[in-house]
């Protein structure tokens, strides 16, 4: 599935004065299951390539259970959710102990890096999407 699951650790620095993980730090993991994602599906090598790099249009997080430093460690689930001709759908998870801490959502797009404008998503992901779209009906 065009999924992937990463192990976040919390670190001294992610704490807030609140004593609680601080919003940025939320938004740096997104980018960090995104990152992750990436790697696994269309490197950024791949991306270099082409001419082309991601980037990110809008992201909304939804609060729902703070996440201390004593946690240690959440771990942090991606999916795509939505792909259109040039922006995609992010929607993600931030969970410990069977506790849902926040979901997010973030909008992509793909920016040539001659001209900075949006591009349309390579073909090549738009087919391993499919694909797996595919084999999730099937199943």
């Amino acid at each position: 599935m065009f999924e992937t699951e990463i192990i976040i650790p919390v670190r001294t620095y992610d704490v807030d004065f609140a004593g609680v993980v601080s919003n940025i730090s939320y938004a740096r993991w997104m980018e960090d299951l995104r990152l992750a994602m990436l790697a696994k599906f269309f490197p950024l090598s791949k991306a270099a390539a082409l001419g082309i790099y991601p980037a990110i249009a809008k992201t909304t997080i939804v609060y729902k259970y703070p996440v201390k430093l004593s946690d240690e460690q959440i771990n942090g689930r991606i999916r795509v959710s939505k792909i259109g001709k040039i922006k995609a759908t992010f929607s993600a998870e931030l969970f410990s102990e069977g506790r849902v801490h926040a979901t997010i959502e973030q909008e992509g797009l793909f920016l040539s890096a001659q001209t900075l404008r949006p591009v349309k998503i390579p073909e090549e992901l738009l087919a391993l999407l499919e694909l797996d779209r595919q084999n999730t009906l099937d199943t």
